[in-house]
C-alpha cells in the first residue's frame, strides 16, 4: 500500500512539474514587437542624441508610451521621410511617426490615427533679412524645403520661386545659413527649435503660419485594427496624464 501511495505521489509531482515548466514558458514569451519608421532629423519630434546616439524627441517618447500601453516593444527604424509610406505599403514597418501631416492624398495610401499634434507652416530667414515678411514676399525667391513634406508642396505653389529640396530639415537650414537660399519653409515647431537651439542670432521666423495642420501616426491602409489600438492607447495616455507630461517635456508648455 505504501508503495502505491509513493508511486501516485511521484506521478503527481511529475505532472505538477510539467505544469510549472509550461507556466515558465508562458512567462518568458517575448512581447509583441512594433516596427516603427521615423525620419530622425526632425527635432524636436525625432532626432539622434549626439552623446548617447539614441533616438529621442516628442514623437519617440510618445510612440514608446503608446507601445507600453499596448503591451508591445517598440523598435525605431530611421529612414527617409519619403520612404515611410512605401515602407508601410511593403509591410517592412508596422507604423510611421515622423511629424506626418494628415492629408487627403496620404490618407488614400495609409490609415491614420486621430490627430496627436496640431502644427502649421512658417518661414525662416536670415536675421538681417528685411525683404521677406510674408509668404507673398517669397515670389521669385530661392526656397529650401524638406523632400516629401507639406512645406515642399506649398512652396511649389509660390509664383516664380526656385525650390531646393533636401533630404532633411537640418540640411535645408544649413543651406540658408550658407546663403544658398532666401528662406526655409517648414513646420512651425521645427523652425522654432532650430532658431532656439542652432540658429541663435543667425535666423528668425517671420510671417503668420500659412496652414493649420494635424499630425497623425500612420499604418498600412489594410491595418485599421492596429490604428484603432493606437487611438485607444493615445486616449488612455491623455486620461492618465502621460501625454501632457511628454508634451511639456519637449515644448515647455501644456497642450
Amino acid at each position: 500500500m505504501s508503495k502505491k501511495i509513493l508511486s501516485l505521489f511521484a506521478i503527481g509531482i511529475f505532472i505538477l512539474s510539467l505544469g510549472l515548466v509550461g507556466c515558465g514558458k508562458q512567462e518568458a514569451k517575448p512581447a509583441k514587437v512594433l516596427k516603427v519608421g521615423s525620419e530622425a532629423a526632425f527635432a524636436p519630434f525625432e532626432f539622434q542624441d549626439e552623446s548617447t546616439k539614441e533616438y529621442v524627441g516628442f514623437d519617440i517618447d510618445l510612440i514608446k508610451a503608446i507601445g507600453k500601453q499596448m503591451g508591445a516593444e517598440v523598435q525605431i527604424q530611421n529612414m527617409g521621410f519619403d520612404g515611410l509610406i512605401p515602407g508601410l505599403e511593403a509591410n517592412s514597418i508596422d507604423l510611421a511617426i515622423s511629424g506626418m501631416t494628415i492629408t487627403e492624398e496620404r490618407a488614400k495610401k495609409v490609415s491614420f490615427s486621430k490627430p496627436y499634434y496640431k502644427s502649421g507652416l512658417t518661414m525662416v530667414v536670415k536675421s538681417d533679412n528685411t525683404s521677406i515678411k510674408s509668404f507673398k514676399d517669397l515670389e521669385g525667391k530661392n526656397i529650401a524645403v524638406q523632400l516629401g513634406t507639406t512645406g515642399a508642396d506649398e512652396a511649389k505653389k509660390v509664383k516664380d520661386a526656385q525650390i531646393r529640396e533636401f533630404n532633411s530639415a537640418p540640411e535645408a537650414f544649413l543651406e540658408l545659413k550658407a546663403g544658398g537660399v532666401d528662406a526655409v519653409v517648414n513646420d512651425k515647431p521645427v523652425n522654432e527649435y532650430y532658431i532656439a537651439k542652432a540658429g541663435g542670432k543667425d535666423a528668425k521666423m517671420v510671417g503668420e503660419p500659412l496652414t493649420a495642420e494635424d499630425y497623425g501616426i500612420a499604418a498600412s491602409a489594410k491595418n485599421k485594427e492596429l490604428i484603432a489600438q493606437v487611438d485607444k492607447a493615445i486616449e488612455e495616455l491623455k486620461k492618465n496624464g502621460e501625454y501632457e507630461k511628454i508634451y511639456v517635456k519637449w515644448f515647455g508648455k501644456k497642450p
